[in-house]
């Protein structure tokens, strides 16, 4: 009987032959992430008797959470951060403006194919866009990693999702990925291996298939990954610094469950609040009055997103009594946007343009809502206060949802917008 990624990477990592969903193994991951959350586990670390972390070229530390530092308390953390990576010799340190830690990981040639990274953030499974085994763990398993260079885990369960065929135009990998949750439900995926496979996601370019590792988080799965292909190695060949070897599931794997999808039957959906699998089709919702719409985050930051939401807006304001905000998931994207003239776009439309970092998606500062706004996001959460405000309500919807919602100032898809209706 053949492996699934999981059980076979976390085999390999191991120094096993094999392992079974269940079995408890210990591993050294190849890189772990934090990011404003290093200051708290710095604390951890020197209450478990930690002086100098057991490999400094492992850690990738990254500050987007609350950047620049909203608050002095927020300054100090990040100046706590700074301290530790200078004392500590971390290598791979990002500073406040380089973007959103997922995103930045994958720019920067760090997460790769058949590669184990654990990060002190949920959305850690954003990895597996690369072919890695991305999985979120807690601060003190940070710490212990900070301490002992391994940690322990329990082989995931394996789910395997294949889409069969191709998404219509006006469909992207945000409305299936919504779709997908919507039907599994936000434990559809509670601590397996999700794998996702077949035509339709072969077809996404490597913007679009972000989107789903990323958000499969929302599904309570440990890890997400998509095989790797000659997307990823080209994007990765002036990148990476580091040789790797892609790990592949083996054909006659065995996984707990195995589920299809058409990808014709696909439509534009809505994350309603207050919970990402509270999914209606667009159309149920299409009228909605919003006061908000956010572009950005680990989720649909890039610039693929950012151009989809510039081709609706161009030409177009942003409705009265309307606001929207616009964040680059990095500095690079940022730069690319800029060259291709989307910031231009976004300012001439009457949006605001904000520097690379998670913003108004963790309720920190940049864009939180007034009591009883309605927000639209391109981010993976709605669930309530996740913007900072209890009182407000959050839906999620694509990037080109989110700019055409921004023009009509309601919840709306950008065909209406071309016909004339908005």
């Amino acid at each position: 009987m053949g492996q699934t990624f999981a059980e076979k990477i976390l085999a390999e990592k191991a120094g096993l032959a094999k392992t079974v969903p269940g079995q408890i193994v210990e591993i050294s991951p190849d890189i772990a992430l934090s990011h404003d959350n290093t200051a708290a586990i710095r604390g951890i670390f020197e209450k478990m008797g930690g002086v100098k972390v057991f490999n400094p070229k492992v850690h990738a530390i990254i500050l987007d959470h609350a950047t620049p530092a909203p608050t002095t308390e927020h300054a100090e953390n990040h100046r706590i951060v700074r301290e530790f990576v200078q004392e500590q010799g971390v290598e791979h340190f990002f500073d406040v403006g380089r973007g959103v830690c997922h995103q930045v990981l994958v720019e920067e040639g760090l997460a790769l194919p058949g590669e184990v990274v654990l990060g002190s953030d949920s959305h850690t499974t954003h990895a597996g866009v690369m072919g890695a085994f991305g999985a979120g763990i807690g601060r003190s398993e940070m710490a212990s990693i900070w301490a002992l260079g391994e940690l322990w885990l329990r082989v995931p369960e394996s789910l395997k999702i294949i889409v069969h065929g191709k998404l219509s135009p006006s469909v992207t990998a945000k409305d299936l990925a919504l779709h997908i949750i919507g039907e599994l439900g936000s434990d559809g995926g509670l601590y397996m291996s999700v794998e996702w496979h077949g035509e339709a996601i072969e077809a996404l370019d490597l913007s679009q298939q972000a989107v789903l590792p990323n958000i499969t988080a929302e599904m309570g799965a440990k890890n997400s990954y998509i095989p790797p292909d000659q997307k990823v190695f080209s994007f990765l060949k002036d990148r990476s610094n580091r040789q790797y070897e892609p790990v592949y599931p083996d054909p006659d794997a065995s996984y707990t469950k195995i589920v299809e999808y058409d990808a014709s039957t696909i439509v534009p959906v809505i994350a309603c609040p207050h919970t990402v699998d509270n999914v209606k089709p667009l159309s149920e919702i299409a009228g909605l009055h919003i006061d908000q719409a956010f572009l950005g985050t680990c989720t649909n930051g890039r610039l693929e997103d950012l151009g989809a939401a510039a081709a609706v807006l161009k030409g177009r304001r942003i409705a009265p009594g309307t606001r929207m905000i616009v964040i680059p998931a990095s500095s690079e994207v940022y730069l690319d946007a800029l060259r291709a003239g989307y910031i231009e776009t976004f300012v001439a439309a009457g949006a605001m343009v904000q520097s690379p970092g998670c913003g108004p998606c963790m309720g920190n500062h940049m864009g939180i809502p007034a009591v009883g706004e309605v927000i639209i996001s391109s981010a993976n959460r709605n669930f309530q206060g996740r913007m900072g405000t209890r009182e407000s309500e959050v839906y999620l919807a694509s990037p080109e949802v989110v700019a055409a919602s921004a023009v009509a100032g309601a919840i709306i898809h950008p065909r209406y917008l071309q016909e004339g209706r908005g």
